[in-house]
């Protein structure tokens, strides 16, 4: 059997980067308005600056006005909380995103609870978790998690039709595993989702057509889980000890096996910020009637 197709979510994630330019240059053109995007960033973990820079970066290329709020670790709730409604009432901004883990001393809970949720662009606000679940909104029109969002173009990018396909998700999170179940529900497949103690999870996933492994454990989907011909969404982001990053899925024995595969590092990971960018977009134009 001929190795897996790669999905390249770094080329799938620069067609959408460029789809949303166009979008936003006309926009500009004809209404003088762009996209506003607010990033939170509460400390200085290192691996929350560089995501925040890239999001800036990225934002500014597809032409939306970017900013960052750089707070110190040791914001209280009350200045935080402050801080998202300063942004809730400002008409330019369009797109809120408080970047996570948040110091341990913050409430994440509320803080998400916060944001307006017609601003909310990481999608995590109740209300915008209650539509998604609710299934009764064209996800077009949703502010969806970024990368649940991410990992259905990238499904649909190989795979012409989901309807009546078997997907297992593996993983519950709210960041993931529960949004993108949501996602393939409404793309009309049959929709399992796994976790650490689901019995038998080997023969679960290999009734598959579709794999989504979000469980944050590296190599831990093995090839010999993975039902021949099956696409496979690798969403873990893990580091190893020798600094090389690694996906949630055993990539060299997955490749053999798969009909279609994403690899890690060059997946998932790029349509993240992409994702998070329609979204913006997405927000502007439900605010703004576009």
């Amino acid at each position: 059997m001929p190795q897996a197709t790669l999905i390249d979510g770094k080329a799938i994630a620069a067609q959408l980067r460029a789809q949303i330019a166009s979008e936003v240059s006309g926009i500009k053109a004809a209404s003088g308005l762009v996209p506003g995007l607010h990033v939170v960033l509460v400390g200085d973990d290192p691996a929350s600056r560089v995501y925040v820079a890239s999001k800036e970066k990225l934002a500014v290329e597809v032409g939306m006005h970017s900013i960052a709020h750089r707070l110190p670790a040791d914001t209280s709730q009350e200045t935080l909380l402050a801080t998202l409604a300063g942004l809730n009432a400002d008409d330019s901004v369009d797109g809120i995103l408080v970047q996570l883990p948040l110091p341990k001393h913050l409430d994440t809970a509320a803080v998400i609870d916060a944001i307006d949720p017609a601003k909310d662009v990481d999608g995590l606000h109740p209300i915008n978790a209650g539509r998604l679940a609710g299934g009764k909104v064209n996800p077009e029109q949703l502010l969806v998690p970024c990368t649940p969002l991410g990992s259905m173009l990238l499904l649909k990018s190989v795979l012409p039709s989901l309807s009546g396909l078997e997907a297992v998700v593996i993983g519950r999170s709210e960041l993931v595993g529960r949004p993108v179940a949501q996602l393939l529900l409404q793309a009309d497949c049959t929709v399992t989702i796994a976790h650490s103690r689901t019995k038998d999870l080997p023969d679960v996933v290999r009734r598959a057509d579709i794999v989504v492994a979000a469980v944050g454990r590296p190599h831990f989907v093995k090839g010999a889980w993975i039902k021949p011909g099956a696409t496979v969404i690798d969403v873990g982001i893990n580091r190893l000890a020798d600094g090389k990053l690694a996906g949630d899925v055993d990539f060299a024995e997955a490749v053999e096996v798969a009909g279609a595969i994403t690899p890690v590092p060059g997946g998932v990971g790029p349509m993240t910020i992409a994702c998070l960018l329609r979204n913006t977009l997405t927000a502007f134009k439900a605010r703004r009637g576009g």
